[in-house]
């Protein structure tokens, strides 16, 4: 029989709270590579200069120990689950909030939640809640992903339910038609989640679990890491480019996660990322 290994409430939160912070001042090391490349790629003197303004952003947030951008966004966790582990001394749900309410206390970050969508829309003057989704897998072990998420792109995300008869070129044109609807307003350039599969909201649930990938990375499924790619090729050139500005940078990746779906239906849903793709991985043992 495997033995349990109990992992504490405090530890969670405090791993919630150094996440939180650290993904909010600067480009993960294989982004400002990406936007390294695409910089030099691009010719018009425009499109070139912002691409440069954003790294040097990243650069004056961290040694200013400040936002890379005003929006700090809503916290979405992805915490996959070791079913050896036992939460102990305290509410799983609990220590991540509060993780989310230490890190945007002490670290000055703008509190963007409404606790009513719909009435009152009071800000909760803390960034709480999160959204928080568990997977339960074999092991003794936790895996915590930790997102900001930004709202401008978040808004510019669509959902279709796409009849099987339309296909690959279905699922291709609703992305791109998607991000040219999107233009300046998702702050490109963007990275772009697609979920296909699934009901309608499982879709959704797995664009966002694409949006964690981090950028280079590719789908083990060679059918999907050449679309992933040939929907990059097609979304620059759009020319919609850095900022809404032209130019070849409209997007630095396309991640696609896909589920078995019914046979009456294929949902698909673009759920869109700026370029900071504020994101990061702990593991607890």
């Amino acid at each position: 029989m495997m033995k349990t290994k109990k992992i504490t409430a405090e530890k969670i939160k405090d791993a919630i709270k150094d996440a939180c912070l650290s993904i909010q001042y600067r480009y993960s090391p294989k982004m400002e590579e990406t936007l390294k490349a695409y910089m030099n790629k691009e010719e018009a003197g425009l499109a070139k200069n912002i691409l440069k303004i954003l790294l040097e952003n990243s650069d004056t947030a961290s040694e200013n120990r400040l936002p890379m951008c005003q929006d700090t966004g809503m916290i979405v966790v992805r915490m996959t689950i070791g079913q050896q582990v036992q939460i102990v001394d305290g509410s799983l749900r609990d220590a991540v909030n509060q993780g989310v309410r230490e890190a945007y206390d002490v670290g000055y970050l703008r509190k963007s939640i409404v606790d009513d969508p719909i009435f009152d829309r009071k800000n909760t003057k803390d960034n709480t809640p999160a959204i928080l989704y568990t997977d339960i897998v074999d092991g003794d072990e936790i895996v915590i992903e930790v997102a900001a998420k930004g709202f401008g792109s978040e808004n510019m995300s669509a959902l279709k339910m796409c009849k099987p008869s339309e296909g690959l070129n279905g699922v291709r044109q609703f992305v791109l038609d998607t991000v040219k609807n999107a233009g300046p307003n998702a702050c490109p350039p963007l990275i772009i989640g697609v979920g296909v599969g699934g009901t309608m909201d499982y879709a959704a649930v797995l664009a966002k679990k694409a949006l964690f990938r981090e950028i280079g990375e590719e789908n083990p499924d060679e059918r999907y890491a050449n679309l992933e790619k040939e929907l990059l090729l097609e979304i620059n050139d759009l020319g919609i480019g850095p900022q809404g500005l032209g130019g070849k940078t409209t997007a630095l990746g396309v991640f696609i996660e896909h589920y078995p779906t019914h046979i009456a239906s294929m949902p698909v849903v673009v759920n869109i990322n700026c370029h900071m793709a504020r994101h990061t991985k702990v593991v607890l043992k």
